[in-house]
């Protein structure tokens, strides 16, 4: 890493990285020669096939950056946090090991990732942080994060804690938890990459962060990752506003939504019906995915196909995401939710002569997500959410709720021969089991 700055710990040592990578985002990002062969080996370059938004590409067509660039965009981020952090006295507790180790992480963290986005979110399969983990812990990465000097099991257990998501339930030792705490959390690698690489893509400007000033003023805790003061409220309020609106504007524009719960529809189908066990996904990417669905007999395998050739599904309603209307919250439940599907197939049918099945129905309610954060702010000696922050409890849930929206769907052909039936939104809330709060 030419210019570099010396460090004590010796696996942050700039002469060790010499390899470059030029990044549009990050620009030259400096891998040692081990870590250049991790992300040229077999497993990272099947990254490069999975496209980092899935059908987002639909609507925004820049939008067609790799897994492959943003985990090389992470690894990045996390090199320069770390060097912030050992700078201001974490070197007083981390080693060369575990530096290593974090570094190989973060490089790796989404290698088990499913193939076009998070379509397969909610289906019945192994989280993709354990199957990464598990490719860690096998050849070829056992020996390649070994030779860069990590541990590969501290290196998975950085990615993938063994009791799920709260680092160090389960007694994983200081150092592993400080560098999960490093690999999860609202200023996390992760995040500031994929907010800043998205909107650069998408050619929108409300992910962009102003990266350097937010690592300027992080600083090192053993048993929190890292705190901040009160100047920093500022740069987590930027990070969790963008996330807003990256969310709104982005990730949950209302057509990717819907091309995503297509996917999601197909496959929880071929899935139930066991025509594809969830082991023949785990190791596909976007192609794959699509070759694999076109090969199927399964009468729902058509709808994922339709993507590709644009036939998206037309929204007649859609709702807030009510959680006291007691028809909304049981069909986050992917099987209800099929029920619900079929009734309401029945119901229009039977209401408008037009025959409909469940498969030219579709449902979509997207997953929760949280825009909470677990920061502690040092000068104010209180969690972020208590501090002096505008982003309270309060704030947070109005964001959340005017995010979700429930959309009711259908096929395209059958969105035309419906067009003069008549069918408002209440009707469909009322044959949904829904309040109705049309939005």
């Amino acid at each position: 890493m030419p210019g570099g700055v010396s460090s004590p710990i010796r696996a942050l040592d700039p002469d060790r990285f010499q390899v470059p990578v030029r990044d549009p985002v990050w620009k030259h990002v400096w891998l040692s020669e081990p870590l250049r062969d991790i992300y040229g080996s077999a497993p990272f370059l099947r990254l490069y096939r999975i496209k980092q938004l899935g059908p987002t590409e639909l609507i925004y067509p820049g939008a067609t950056h790799s897994r492959a660039s943003h985990s090389v965009g992470v690894y990045a981020l996390a090199f320069r946090l770390l060097r912030v952090l050992v700078s201001r006295g974490a070197d007083r507790w981390v080693t060369d090991t575990g530096c290593a180790s974090f570094l190989a992480a973060a490089l790796l963290h989404d290698l088990g990732h499913f193939p076009y986005t998070h379509s397969l979110k909610e289906l019945p399969l192994e989280n993709h942080e354990a199957l990464t983990a598990a490719l860690m812990r096998s050849e070829p990465l056992r020996s390649l994060i070994g030779d860069s000097g990590g541990d590969p099991d501290m290196a998975a257990a950085i990615v993938s804690p063994a009791a799920g998501e709260t680092p160090g339930a389960t007694g994983e030792d200081a150092e592993t938890v400080f560098f999960q705490s490093l690999l999860s959390g609202v200023l996390d690698p992760d995040k500031l990459d994929y907010l800043n690489r998205d909107a650069y893509y998408c050619g929108v400007p409300y992910g962009l962060q102003d990266t350097e000033y937010v690592l300027s003023r992080v600083q090192p805790d053993r048993r929190r990752g890292i705190v901040l003061d009160s100047e920093s409220v500022l740069s987590v309020e930027s990070v969790l506003f963008s996330k807003y609106l990256m969310y709104r504007s982005v990730y949950w524009h209302r057509q990717v939504r819907i091309a995503t719960a297509m996917m999601k529809k197909s496959l929880y189908a071929v899935l139930r019906d066991k025509t594809v066990s969830p082991e023949t996904l785990y190791s596909l990417d976007d192609e794959g995915l699509y070759r694999l669905l076109a090969s199927l007999a399964h009468p729902d395998a058509e709808i994922g196909m339709g993507i590709r050739e644009r036939r998206l599904y037309r929204i007649l309603a859609e709702y807030r995401f009510n959680e006291s209307d007691p028809g909304m919250k049981p069909l986050e439940d992917l099987e209800r939710r099929s029920e619900a599907e079929r009734h309401l197939s029945e119901r229009i049918t039977r209401e408008t002569g037009i025959r409909l099945t469940e498969a030219d129905v579709l449902i979509d309610i997207p997953e929760r997500i949280s825009f909470e954060s677990d920061l502690f702010v040092a000068d104010e000696a209180k969690p972020f959410s208590e501090s002096s922050t505008v982003f309270n409890r309060a704030t947070v849930d109005k964001f959340t709720a005017s995010l979700r929206k429930v959309r009711i769907a259908v096929k395209p052909e059958i969105a035309q021969r419906l067009s003069g039936s008549r069918l408002t939104g209440e009707n469909l809330a009322e044959w949904t089991g829904l309040r109705y709060t049309v939005d």
